[in-house]
């Protein structure tokens, strides 16, 4: 992906780089570990996030071979830039025990099958959903905020065992789900590094 970086994101990564030596995690955990702390102006993220290179090199690997990308809210979808997204909330209905969120999440397995990336950065009962079905993804970025199930959810994918960013407190957000996807979009495929 060609992709011209303003001057603006150049000096905030500079300055970022400045505070925080990043130099130690791995290349695809380095660069969404930076493009979160760089969307949320936020340090804190460096040790809050939890993932596993090997994860994102596979979901790097199933993004750029065309996998869709299922996202909680059109916000995260918003934030999401050069890709087409899936957000089912339009169409989703409460009902009792079951939130739009959740069945916004039911409407999108359905549409898309396994193998997709799961973005969810609002909603707590969108990620327990997704936990409930055998969605089979590439990778589960989840990182809803909230003070309410936020946590809880988070440590759920973490102990589920699927691929996964995420992170440990109640921090999160749609700006951040967006930019831990679009830090693998923006990552060269070994094709473009050979360029």
């Amino acid at each position: 992906m060609n992709r011209v970086v303003h001057p603006i994101e150049e000096e905030s990564y500079r300055r970022l780089r400045a505070r925080l030596d990043t130099s130690h995690f791995p290349p695809l955990t380095r660069a969404v570990v930076e493009r979160v702390i760089h969307s949320a102006a936020d340090l804190d993220y460096a040790t809050d996030l939890v993932m596993a290179e090997a994860d994102l090199a596979k979901a790097h690997a199933a993004l750029h071979a065309g996998a869709p990308v299922v996202v909680d809210v059109e916000m995260v979808g918003a934030g999401i830039t050069r890709r087409e997204t899936v957000c089912r909330l339009k169409d989703a209905e409460s009902g009792p025990g079951l939130t739009r969120s959740a069945h916004a999440i039911r409407l999108a397995h359905e549409q898309v099958g396994p193998g997709a990336l799961w973005v969810i950065g609002n909603a707590p009962t969108a990620l327990e959903e997704l936990l409930t079905l055998d969605a089979r993804p590439a990778l589960v970025i989840g990182l809803p905020v909230g003070f309410v199930g936020a946590v809880e959810s988070k440590a759920a994918l973490r102990e589920s065992g699927l691929p996964a960013v995420s992170n440990v407190s109640e921090k999160g957000g749609s700006a951040v789900a967006a930019a831990a996807l679009n830090a693998l979009l923006y990552h060269p495929t070994s094709a473009e590094e050979k360029l």
